[in-house]
């Protein structure tokens, strides 16, 4: 220790560290290997997060708010029980009606009905808008007691009425008389609001739902709506009926005296075109017409088939005609004409076509082929003659065709008026039946017909209410409550800016984490550093090994601490890293640099009437700021008294004079700095520095607040080589029990303050 402080007296800068403006363009690159690391946690992070929603995330996040999920959940919970049990109950009474789809026809006519859809949604929309039309709850009302208490407890105000009520300061008023009318408009309303009406699917049938307080009522309004339908279905089908007996007198009447007209036109046409039995005549001139039609057809036929052999026989392949194939004698010319064909190929191998005998065989095939074309010509002449035949039938046949039809022309010409007449004298007579026999059928049977509408279940009496249900209700308001916490730690999650995990600080600073320290329960800083073997100490000797490995040439030789804002740890890991490297046997020379706002002297308990400030004021030489510590070959310099100007010192030559000094004579100098936000000395200090740690406090430190740290070290060409993430709570950050940073089991491995061992200490 004194051989350093007679050494720090010279107060000389060497030469072997640049100045900042020189360390400026020389300053050391980053290690390759933090920045691969770096790189591929942002990388993999990115891609996991652009393929695959990380619900481990989700999980996080929830673990972390569980508070704000279980108080919500309690709070809806609680208020749906409460809901639940302050409300009245109500029952429900369920009467179930087949509607027949049936339309009105005041004419039954044969052939003119109207096609029915059987599920024509218009008709049955239409049946359950009259169930609950007013005139039907005016028909269930005059049978109810409206001084039924029931009432009175269905036509009360809603507990959120009489809130307001209070609220608003207006009493409710009670009336002394009652009106009967408006008393009975109240009743047709409260019938109304408690009538539910559900179609079953895919059917006829209909359910009649009423809900009130009253079980009984329930079912007694039910049935009454049930069968005061089916009364008003008959009342309008009756009315229907009358109208429709009414109706057909007059068409009757009408059509009596139309048939009677029509039936004396026809007698009067008959009478002067003397037309007797015309359909019988008719008839039979029909008949022959469609008889000698039929044989026209047949000789047309013949005659086209005749055609068709007569051109096969002219035709190339004649030899091919089927009386050819079919001629005896052509076919043993054929087939001799084939067997000299081929004697006379077989011989013309042998002789020339001039030889006699060759003459001989082909003067033969030559009187053969004569005698095919003779035959050949007697069937030509054969199929001649039967198309002439069938000709002179088919134009015979026509002749008379032709004839018949001119008669049969004539005879429809004179009895078109007859027909027409006829006609009409036959549709007013079958219009004056049906009339007539539906005149009949309404008046004996008055319309009474099986109604449309009937009761296929009555309404019983509940036995339990129908509604508040608890169960149901209590699900809902878990379900909700679960939903609500959830988004309402989100929420919280989302408006929280600030960093509390590491992979957040790579995420979003692209800075590789050195180390996580855990946040303490009880136990202070320095009493957590006593018990060497405790969580807070491994963490701290884990992230100087870290450090060992941050660059190619180990730890930085002047390693500035720094955090983006006050108390986030710095000053503590500034001491505590001092002390490790100290514990492996280096020479360690801690300066306290935060000359607005010093703590290091407190927490080692010496003197800070002197120290860098009186330095880098030139009031004293180096060796005269540096105090001894407890810790073996650890060396401090304290802050001094506060300058009031401390960016224009930490900037001038001699910081960096005394940074250089220190890097000569010990192995490794570490810097307290201030915070970098708002502050220039800071940058100053990392510009000077080989190497900056920054230091985050666990959700305390913003997003925002620690890159634009970042940025300003970058800015002043600093080498950062990681960051160091302080106060970590594993459930704070959502992690939970057996997490990934979940009780630091691996810092504390074999260790604890029970522990009965010897701790060696360096």
């Amino acid at each position: 220790m004194q051989d350093a402080a007679e050494n720090f007296d010279r107060d000389r800068v060497v030469t072997n560290l640049p100045s900042a403006t020189q360390r400026s363009t020389q300053l050391a690159p980053v290690d390759p290997r933090l920045q691969a690391l770096s790189t591929l946690v942002r990388s993999g992070e990115s891609e996991s997060t652009e393929k695959e929603i990380d619900l481990v995330q989700y999980w996080r996040v929830i673990v972390k708010r569980k508070w704000t999920v279980i108080g919500a959940f309690a709070i809806v919970f609680l208020t749906g029980l409460m809901a639940t049990l302050l409300t009245t109950p109500i029952f429900r009474a369920t009467a179930t009606v087949q509607i027949e789809r049936q339309s009105m026809r005041v004419v039954n006519v044969p052939g003119v009905e109207p096609i029915e859809d059987p599920y024509d949604m218009e008709f049955y929309e239409t049946q359950f808008q009259l169930l609950q039309s007013r005139s039907m709850a005016e028909k269930v009302a005059a049978q109810l007691d409206p001084n039924e208490p029931v009432f009175a407890v269905m036509s009360a105000p809603s507990p959120w009425v009489k809130l307001k009520q209070m609220v608003l300061g207006k009493p409710e008023i009670q009336q002394q008389q009652v009106d009967p009318k408006a008393q009975r408009a109240q009743l047709v309303g409260l019938v109304r609001s408690g009538l539910i009406i559900e179609p079953v699917a895919r059917s006829r049938l209909a359910r009649i739902h009423f809900d009130s307080p009253n079980g009984a009522l329930s079912a007694r309004v039910a049935n009454a709506i049930a069968n005061g339908f089916i009364e008003s279905n008959m009342e309008r089908r009756i009315d229907t009926s009358s109208y429709a007996k009414e109706f057909l007198e007059d068409r009757l009447e009408q059509v009596k005296l139309k048939l009677q007209d029509s039936e004396k036109a026809l007698a009067d046409f008959a009478e002067s075109e003397q037309i007797v039995n015309i359909g019988d005549r008719t008839s039979l001139l029909s008949s022959d017409l469609a008889s000698l039609n039929g044989a026209l057809t047949m000789a047309k036929q013949q005659r086209i088939a005749a055609e068709a052999k007569m051109s096969q026989g002219r035709g190339a392949n004649a030899m091919s005609h089927p009386l050819m194939l079919e001629n005896e004698g052509v076919q043993a010319l054929r087939a001799t004409r084939a067997k000299l064909e081929a004697e006379y190929q077989e011989k013309l191998l042998v002789y020339k076509p001039a030889y006699p005998l060759m003459q001989q065989i082909r003067n033969q095939i030559e009187n053969i082929d004569k005698q095919l074309a003779g035959e050949m010509q007697l069937v030509r002449n054969n199929l001649g003659s039967t198309l002439e035949a069938a000709r002179e039938m088919e134009s015979r046949l026509q002749q008379q065709v032709d004839e018949l039809r001119g008669q049969v022309l004539s005879l429809q010409s004179r009895s078109t008026d007859f027909t027409v007449l006829e006609r009409e004298v036959e549709t007013n007579r079958q219009l004056y039946d049906a009339l007539l026999q539906r005149y009949k059928e309404i008046g004996i049977t008055s319309n009474v017909d099986a109604n449309n509408v009937s009761v296929v279940d009555s309404a019983l009496v509940p036995g339990a209410p129908y509604k508040p249900d608890l169960r149901r209700n209590l699900m809902l308001a878990s379900a909700l409550g679960l939903i609500l916490g959830i988004l309402l730690a989100f929420l919280f999650e989302f408006l929280d800016d600030t960093l509390k995990r590491p992979d957040e600080i790579e995420r979003h600073l692209g800075l590789g984490v050195l180390g996580v320290i855990p946040k303490l329960d009880k136990d202070t800083p320095e009493e957590a550093l006593l018990d060497p073997r405790s969580a807070f100490s491994e963490a701290y000797r884990s992230v100087r090994t870290s450090l060992q490995f941050s660059t190619d040439d180990g730890v930085p030789k002047c390693l500035l601490v720094t955090s983006p804002s006050a108390s986030e740890g710095k000053s503590t890991t500034a001491l505590t890293l001092a002390r490790n490297f100290a514990q492996l046997g280096r020479r360690v020379l801690l300066i306290d640099a935060d000359l607005r706002n010093p703590s290091l002297h407190r927490t080692l308990g010496t003197d800070n009437s002197v120290g860098l400030s009186n330095y880098l004021a030139g009031s004293i030489k180096p060796a005269a700021a540096i105090k001894p510590t407890k810790t073996l070959r650890l060396t401090f310099i304290p802050c001094g008294p506060l300058p009031p100007n401390p960016a224009e010192l930490l900037a001038g030559p001699k910081m960096l004079s005394l940074l250089a000094l220190a890097a000569e004579k010990f192995d490794q100098v570490i810097i307290d700095g201030p915070p970098v936000m708002g502050l220039a000395d800071s940058p100053i200090l990392a510009n000077m520095s080989s190497g900056t740690l920054l230091v985050i406090e666990a959700g305390s430190s913003r997003i925002a607040t620690a890159k634009s740290a970042y940025k300003r070290l970058l800015g002043a060409r600093a080498h950062v080589i990681g960051a160091l993430l302080t106060k970590f709570n594993a459930k704070e950050a959502g992690y939970g029990y057996g997490g990934e940073y979940s009780g630091y089991q691996y810092y504390s491995y074999g260790g604890s303050r029970s522990s009965s061992g010897t701790n060696l200490t360096t």
